[in-house]
């Protein structure tokens, strides 16, 4: 079999050449935009969000994420709306209480996961 020099070379209908550029221009890609593969978040994490929320979210915005109507409706945040989210679980809103230094970042995580996890969008 001949090196791989600059040629083109053809097997049948394929180019060998570009087909070993795949994996590359795939690596650069991921690297370039890692949330274009982003992965949802694991099973674990949404339930530890889900208890978490009961503890916690349920009295006020309803169990299951069932808004009773009298709170904003969590199942409407968009993926696009974390850092509102955010915002609002840190500092508080209206009647919402601040949950900073009582929730830690991975908490937040957990809880943001299991609320796009049963997101209308």
């Amino acid at each position: 079999m001949r090196a791989l020099s600059g040629a083109r070379i053809l097997c049948g209908k394929v180019d060998v050449k570009k087909l070993m550029r795949a994996p590359i221009i795939l690596g650069a890609m991921m690297v370039m935009s890692p949330f274009a593969f982003a992965q949802e978040p694991g099973r674990e994490i949404v339930a530890a969000g889900a208890k978490l929320y009961d503890l916690n979210c349920a009295p006020c915005h309803g169990d299951k994420l069932q808004n009773p109507g009298i709170t904003y409706d969590l199942k409407r945040l968009k993926a696009t709306e974390r850092p509102r989210f955010e915002n609002s679980v840190l500092n508080g809103k209206n009647q919402m209480p601040p949950w900073k230094g009582v929730l830690k970042d991975d908490q937040i995580e957990s809880l943001w996961a299991y609320i796009r996890a049963n997101a209308n969008e």
